[in-house]
């Protein structure tokens, strides 16, 4: 696993600037499919705290693009972006 991150860390560095709009727009819409597939089953406090989690992860990694952070910083933060949205998605697929 440590080899496959980092030859993904590796070609992220290099090709920075076309990795971040397209990271954007992924995480994105992976983040807007989890809130809908989230709010589909209700309005209750699971759904809420759910919602808080997907946004506040997609836009911490949109933030850290705008931001000029450090290409590692923002690689590390859109994997937690799509696995946090990844699993609210299945929790409610499958769990709820």
């Amino acid at each position: 696993m440590s080899t496959l991150y980092a030859k993904i860390n590796r070609d992220w560095n290099e090709n920075f600037t076309g990795y971040s709009a397209i990271a954007i727009i992924a995480s994105t819409c992976l983040g807007g499919f989890a809130i809908f597939s989230t709010m589909s089953y209700g309005y209750g406090i699971l759904q809420y705290i759910s919602v808080f989690m997907v946004v506040a992860a997609c836009s911490i990694h949109n933030a850290s693009i705008l931001t000029v952070q450090k290409p590692k910083m923002v690689l590390n933060l859109f994997i937690t972006s799509v696995i946090v949205s990844t699993v609210v998605m299945l929790v409610h697929f499958f769990l709820v």
